[in-house]
């Protein structure tokens, strides 16, 4: 662990099973994870699936900004299992699948750190509304290393969003 505490963001979504009870119950479990401080969590945005296959069940979203003295590694090693305590199968190929939980880290501090399975911040933050939008209801202020652009900025560098359902 590191001596120095972190400003950190990750992500939330699901859209199998009860998905609002896995994203409080990962919400738990991060909080109670040991070098974890001053957790801020957004509420949630329900949203269509981008990608994957179709018919999938629609998102539920959300943002969390935390401090922490897990290393970026430690930090992803955590939230994977998290995931898979939640019944999150990583063993299937494809991207964009159907998800009991997903967790992404989005930002770690000021760090740009390109490693085999560890890219933060997150290759495609600023693509994503359904990030994006949890995110700058907590911090909109909130720079995204590599890119110099506020959350509030790259929200609204988005086209416009006719598929979101909006806060919950």
């Amino acid at each position: 662990m590191s001596a120095v505490w972190v400003r950190s963001a990750v992500a939330l979504g699901s859209n199998l099973g009860d998905r609002e009870g896995l994203i409080t119950n990962a919400i738990g479990e991060i909080a109670a994870l040991e070098g974890i401080r001053n957790l801020r969590v957004s509420r949630t945005f329900e949203t269509d699936p981008v990608g994957g296959p179709s018919g999938q069940q629609r998102y539920l979203n959300a943002a969390m900004v935390f401090e922490t003295k897990l290393a970026p590694r430690a930090l992803l090693s955590a939230l994977q299992g998290i995931e898979a305590r939640n019944g999150r199968d990583r063993s299937a190929s494809g991207r964009d699948l159907p998800r009991t939980l997903d967790l992404d880290l989005l930002v770690y501090d000021d760090l740009i750190v390109e490693e085999d399975g560890l890219i933060v911040p997150h290759p495609r933050l600023s693509e994503r509304a359904f990030v994006l939008e949890p995110l700058c209801a907590i911090a909109p202020d909130l720079v995204v290393p590599k890119l110099e652009r506020s959350v509030r900025e790259l929200l609204a560098a988005l086209p416009a969003r006719s598929n979101e359902a909006g806060a919950r």
